[in-house]
């Protein structure tokens, strides 16, 4: 008789792990048992972190869209001769920090093509023009791609990289790149970065460094329910080793301004009923970690309420701009005010807490 997916989520809520198998099982359903699988996660989200939602106040500076990678799920790289091809020096980038100190960010997010000229030395240059005008803020920035192409650039270890860049101000890493961690989709999708191997390497020596991060997903594109699953997978792996993560962030594929797209080789993005199985089986499937957050720039407000029904508990943050979400479709993906942050929490009849990058309360 087959397992129904009544004992199947009675089961995981009493403590049974989910396969991968299982995952996937979830990931296709197709029917109202949607809503059993959201109840659940929901439900495990509340023993686990509570009423609260969260959010981060952060400031994204965009450095560079020059990209050695020009992905083709990417609306934002661009060619150093492209037309639109832009490079801030470290002085404006000193200069945007700036701003993001006067609005009280305790984040500011560096977010940058691989630039193919950047060596370790540029990195450092820019970690360091941010800190002495930013010295109690949490600097978020550089993919485990961007630690490989910058080891590699300067002749040293990914290790030492890291170190290197902790040493000027790295607070913590940025869990993206990731994508789908599995090559045969990698190959279609992002073919210039780093392999998966390579990127679960860095990301474990920067947890081992102390140095944690984010997880993240990129779901919509073309990859299976299989390959998702495999990607939960190898993310719970890492954090059954090394607890680095601080939180899964999924993000749904933006589909309108993207190479993959107009090639016929990746759909319209995930669906709505995607949206909300992604988060509700990150729920159920990642025992091992507290945090899964809702991409509102991706997925809008409304859905990322519904989001919050169904296992997610952070809004991300503030942002104010989000050129990556803009430059591949997103409207209205740069700034939500922590106002209305507050509306769609009470909403729910949940509170809103501010937070640090790595979940601290402010």
């Amino acid at each position: 008789m087959p397992y129904s997916l009544h004992d199947l989520l009675g089961d995981t809520l009493a403590g049974h792990r989910l396969t991968e198998e299982e995952a996937v099982r979830l990931l296709k359903t197709r029917n109202r048992d949607v809503w059993d699988i959201t109840a659940a996660a929901d439900e495990l989200r509340e023993r686990k972190v509570g009423d609260i939602v969260t959010y981060v106040r952060n400031q994204n500076i965009h450095v560079t869209n020059i990209c050695k990678n020009l992905c083709g799920f990417c609306g934002f790289g661009r060619r150093a001769d492209a037309p639109g091809a832009f490079y801030d020096d470290p002085l404006t980038v000193r200069e945007k920090a700036l701003t993001a100190v006067a609005r009280n960010v305790t984040e500011i997010c560096l977010l940058s093509g691989v630039h193919p000229d950047y060596t370790l030395d540029s990195y450092t240059d820019l970690i360091s023009s941010v800190r002495e005008v930013a010295p109690g803020v949490d600097i978020h920035t550089a993919s485990p791609d961007e630690i490989a192409w910058a080891a590699g650039q300067s002749g040293v270890s990914t290790a030492e990289a890291i170190e290197r860049l902790r040493e000027v101000g790295l607070g913590t890493l940025q869990g993206t790149a990731a994508e789908i961690l599995v090559d045969s989709v990698r190959r279609v999708i992002c073919p210039g970065k780093c392999d998966t191997a390579t990127w679960v390497r860095i990301i474990k020596e920067a947890h081992d460094l102390g140095v944690r991060s984010t997880a993240t997903i990129m779901y919509g594109s073309c990859e299976s329910a299989e390959d998702r699953a495999r990607h939960l997978g190898i993310l719970r792996e890492i954090q059954d080793d090394t607890g680095g993560f601080t939180e899964l962030v999924p993000l749904s594929y933006l589909h309108e301004n993207t190479a993959l797209y107009r090639a016929g080789l990746a759909p319209a993005g995930a669906t709505g009923r995607e949206d909300i199985l992604l988060i509700a089986v990150a729920r159920l499937f990642l025992d091992n970690f507290d945090h899964i957050q809702v991409s509102w720039g991706k997925v809008g407000t409304k859905m990322a309420e519904m989001a919050l029904l169904s296992g997610a508990n952070d809004l991300g943050g503030t942002m104010f701009c989000d050129d990556v979400s803009v430059d591949a479709g997103g409207e209205g993906a740069d700034y939500l005010d922590p106002g209305e942050m507050q509306r769609i929490a009470e909403d729910l009849g949940r509170v809103l807490r501010q937070r640090t990058t790595t979940y601290g309360m402010v």
